[in-house]
């Protein structure tokens, strides 16, 4: 866990659970329609594209790569420590996600760069999704 001050948690909902069960474990666990086959991220009851309730709970690769992102320097609150990126992720298998990028220099971020997923233990229950650079093998 962290030793960092405590930021505002996630409070997992009986739509969300599966997705932070998932980030406990580090997988990166997304929606997907059986209907028509859409990616649903955040989290719903139903389809964001056909509205049918046919959904299913499947691992993302983790992979993705930046889309958008700001870097902070006023926190919201004092127990973020900035400065800190927040990050647009667009995720191999076509959703978009919102998120932190994490090791990684201000000077190095640019859109369209490799990123993957990795995990912060930040209770027993919750571990928070960020994005990290990913290198491409040569």
């Amino acid at each position: 866990m962290s030793d960092d001050p405590q930021i505002p948690l996630p409070i997992p909902t009986l739509t969300s659970a599966p997705h932070w069960e998932g980030a406990r474990t580090g997988r990166l666990r997304v929606q997907r329609c059986r209907s028509c086959g859409e990616h649903v991220f955040i989290p719903q009851p139903t389809c964001t594209q056909c509205l049918s309730s046919e959904l299913e709970w499947i691992e993302s690769s983790g992979l993705g790569t930046l889309y958008s992102y700001t870097v902070v320097h006023r926190p919201q609150q004092p127990a973020f420590q900035t400065p800190y990126t927040v990050a647009i992720v667009e995720v191999e298998e076509g959703f978009f996600m919102l998120s932190n990028l994490v090791d990684c220099e201000e000077a190095d971020i640019r859109i369209g760069m490799p990123l993957e997923v990795t995990f912060q233990a930040m209770s027993d229950e919750i571990s928070l999704p960020y994005f990290r650079p990913r290198h491409q093998e040569s």
